[in-house]
C-alpha cells in the first residue's frame, strides 16, 4: 500500500506519493549543501645539499604556519651565545623548543643523542637557555656557559 500526501492550494488539489515528496525535498537540500572545499596539501619547498625536511609548524596567535627545515651542518661543545652566532653563519637559527620536538620526533637519526641548544632563554633565569637531548627527548634548562651542540634551522612559510 502507497502512502499518498494531498496538498491544496487555492481550488486546486495535487495528491502525491509520499516517497516522491520526500525524495524531492532530499534532493533540494543536498544541492543547496555546502560542499567542503578541496584542500590541496603544501608543498614541500625545495632543499638544498644536505638539508633534510623536518615538517610544518603551525602558527601560534594567528601568526603563519611554516616548514621547518634542518641545514646541513652541526658544531659541538659550544656556549650559547657563540651557537646562536655560528647559526646565523649557517644562514639559520637555533631552533625553537617546538622545533626541537618536531625535530626530535622526524629527524632523530640527524642527531648526536647529545643535549643541543634551544634559541629560547628561560623565562625567569636571564642566566639560562633551554637544550633538549637526542637521546631521549627531553627538555630542560642550563645555564648558557655550558658546551653542547648545536644544529641550525631554516623556515619556509607555508603558501
Amino acid at each position: 500500500m502507497t502512502q499518498e500526501v494531498t496538498l491544496k492550494v487555492g481550488e486546486a488539489t495535487i495528491t502525491l506519493p509520499a516517497t516522491s515528496i520526500v525524495k524531492q525535498i532530499l534532493e533540494t537540500i543536498c544541492q543547496q549543501a555546502v560542499k567542503p572545499a578541496s584542500v590541496a596539501a603544501p608543498t614541500r619547498p625545495t632543499l638544498a645539499d644536505g638539508e633534510h625536511y623536518a615538517g610544518i609548524i603551525l602558527g601560534e596567535d594567528g601568526a603563519a604556519d611554516y616548514h621547518l627545515i634542518l641545514l646541513p651542518e652541526s658544531i659541538e661543545d659550544i656556549k650559547w651565545q657563540a651557537a646562536k652566532d655560528w647559526a646565523a653563519e649557517q644562514g639559520g637559527e637555533l631552533p625553537t623548543r617546538r622545533e626541537q620536538s618536531l625535530l626530535y620526533a622526524n629527524l632523530k637519526k640527524h642527531f648526536k643523542p647529545r643535549w643541543h641548544w634551544s634559541c629560547e632563554e628561560h623565562p625567569t633565569e636571564a642566566r639560562y637557555a633551554f637544550v633538549q637531548t637526542f637521546d631521549g627527548g627531553g627538555q630542560n634548562g642550563d645555564v648558557k656557559g655550558y658546551e653542547y651542540c648545536a644544529r641550525a634551522v631554516r623556515r619556509v612559510s607555508v603558501i
